[in-house]
């Protein structure tokens, strides 16, 4: 079965470039499968065909030429190609026209992240993203840049800048830390459905966690899983994931996301980032696990003072934005990073 992303290099190397490139030679451009849609991730299957699946491309031009390249698409697109229409219904435009989605590079970067990534970004900008939003820009095949500033974007994108990436680190240690105890406490007290939904809570901010070590961008909920089983070394802590979902009771249920939390640590320390002593420490005199001093350790390597000033365990907009009507919109996801990270900054020069 041919992915989307075949589909897609098939139909711009047959039809979409041909066009362009007969009409405006040496037009610098650049066509890629971007944005949202399975096969985006390389993850379509004969299910994502019910909707917004089809003949999708992105070609980027100069601000100047989205209009006219638009047209010439508009006007001499085939009405088929591989059997498939060429023009279609999607979700965000029921009146089926063509998906060739034409943009300047800086425009198309925006609309998927909220920031233009094909400049410099700020420490705010960086956490103003979510890893569902990078990967519409980064995952995707490219098929021709000539332009250069689709593949500059990318390699920006690459991963956080060093010191953003302890801080989010380090905020998802303080995230464990802050519900670890919680998994014994409900549980003890005989709230075993509470104690799940701490011990999910904790998972969810595990897995996350690994993605951030092996420097990979999360996806949204639907393949979140199917992502982190392929992190070479983040995803075999898997098991013992899964056995703190499964767990009948608090101790097997606490004992399970432990062992994650020391693999997460033991993960850190193999990346090169600082650890403490411990990974798991006593929660006062109460028998229940906590986490050891690792937020600190981390935070204590930064050096950039921006990042120095942020508040230790806000972290990233996904990092604390559960509500996917935010996490979906970029420019709710920019305002809300905005609004917690810029005050923390006052004084700092």
């Amino acid at each position: 079965m041919d992915t989307g992303a075949d589909l897609a290099r098939r139909y711009d190397e047959q039809v979409v470039a041909p066009l362009v490139r007969g009409r405006w030679p040496g037009l610098p451009y650049a066509t890629a499968r971007l944005g949202s849609g399975s096969d985006v991730l390389g993850l379509d299957d004969p299910t994502s065909r019910d909707h917004d699946w089809g003949l999708r491309l992105t070609l980027l031009v100069d601000e100047p030429m989205v209009e006219a390249v638009d047209a010439l698409l508009d006007a001499e697109l085939p009405a088929t190609f591989d059997g498939l229409p060429t023009r279609f219904a999607t979700t965000w435009a029921p009146h089926g026209p063509h998906q060739v989605e034409v943009a300047a590079p800086g425009a198309f970067v925006t609309s998927r992240l909220g920031v233009d990534a094909t400049r410099p970004l700020s420490v705010a900008d960086w956490l103003a993203l979510t890893g569902q939003a990078v990967l519409e820009v980064t995952a995707g095949p490219v098929f021709t840049d000539t332009d250069g500033r689709l593949t500059a974007a990318r390699e920006r994108l690459a991963r956080y800048p060093e010191d953003v990436w302890r801080y989010v680190v380090a905020t998802d240690w303080v995230r464990l830390g802050q519900e670890l105890p919680f998994v014994g406490r409900t549980g003890d007290r005989g709230d075993d459905l509470g104690s799940r939904v701490v011990a999910a809570r904790l998972v969810r901010v595990a897995m996350h966690l690994g993605f951030l070590l092996e420097c990979r961008w999360p996806p949204y909920a639907k393949w979140f899983g199917t992502l982190f089983a392929q992190l070479p070394r983040a995803g075999a802590l898997a098991p013992a994931l899964r056995a703190t979902l499964a767990a009948e009771d608090w101790r097997a249920r606490e004992a399970a996301i432990c062992r994650a939390v020391e693999g997460l640590h033991a993960l850190q320390a193999e990346v090169g980032l600082p650890v403490a002593e411990s990974a798991l420490g006593p929660f006062w005199g109460r028998p229940y696990r906590g986490v050891g001093p690792v937020p600190e350790a981390v935070t204590a390597s930064v050096v950039d003072p921006e990042v120095r000033a942020l508040p230790l365990g806000v972290g990233s907009v996904e990092q604390w934005v559960d509500d996917v009507d935010v996490l979906m919109d970029p420019d709710r996801r920019v305002a809300a990073a905005r609004a917690v990270v810029v005050p923390a900054w006052d004084g700092v020069s």
